[in-house]
């Protein structure tokens, strides 16, 4: 059997109608998954549902906001009843709604900010957690970012964000490591989505960044996903409370 053969199990993917988490609904479908798309436009999850089906991948849609904990309770409990327990969560789906310096913040930016990007993966990881303590096995990976290992002065909320998605996933693994519940976070660079278009489509910023990063280049989306596979299959049945850094090498250089 290969340490990546995802055959049988049940995934829940945030945020995948598109770019990281559009990717890696598509890894997980191509190792054997079934794959729940989700994002809050039902229209562009079955896009993706779609896709996975042509190339031969089990996938269904449904929407969810992060904001609402009864929606994401909707998510598990209608992936629970078409498909049973869920084995990988993956927490992909994130906001930052702010560009900017801290002083010039208010009070309801941040607490979206924290409650769409940390609080509502803590309810996803907790609504999962049931399934995964009863088989005595299960594998979430949440999507952070390495703005969470250095300070800005312009996404500064954003960062704190991903900077307490690591300790969440550090929090857990230690929690639910004796029920074989693995927990850990990718920490993708800048990559070639739609979420950090300012940047990647800005001629002089990315010539500085392909100039500076080791590998010489952006990172697209598969890079990310081929990650997410590594730490929910067998391949990575060893790895918890850890932060993959994904970057190019660009938090080395």
């Amino acid at each position: 059997m290969s340490l990546f053969n995802l055959k049988g199990k049940v995934a829940v993917v945030t945020g995948s109608s598109r770019g990281i988490g559009r990717s890696i609904a598509h890894q997980l479908a191509k190792q054997g998954a079934k794959v729940v798309v989700s994002s809050r436009k039902l229209d562009a999850c079955e896009v993706v549902v779609k896709e996975i089906q042509a190339a031969g991948g089990e996938a269904m849609a449904i929407s969810a906001s992060l904001s609402s904990k009864e929606q994401l309770q909707n998510l598990i409990d209608q992936t629970r009843a078409a498909w049973g327990p869920i084995d990988i969560l993956v927490c992909n789906a994130a906001t930052n709604p702010y560009y900017g310096p801290t002083t010039g913040m208010s009070d309801e930016v941040f607490d979206k900010v924290m409650r769409n990007n940390v609080l509502a993966n803590t309810w996803l990881c907790t609504m999962v957690y049931p399934d995964m303590k009863a088989k005595k096995d299960g594998a979430i990976v949440i999507v952070s970012s390495i703005g969470g290992l250095h300070g800005s002065a312009i996404i500064g909320a954003y960062n704190i964000s991903k900077a307490a998605d690591m300790q969440l996933a550090r929090n857990l693994a230690v929690e639910w490591g004796p029920d074989n519940i693995r927990v850990n976070c990718i920490a993708p660079g800048l990559i070639k989505t739609d979420f950090a278009k300012a940047l990647h489509e800005d001629p002089v910023l990315s010539a500085k960044y392909n100039n500076e990063t080791p590998l010489r280049r952006m990172g697209e989306p598969d890079d990310i996903g081929g990650v997410a596979v590594f730490l929910a299959s067998p391949a990575g049945q060893y790895v918890t409370g850890q932060t993959i850094v994904a970057d190019g090498g660009m938090m080395i250089r």
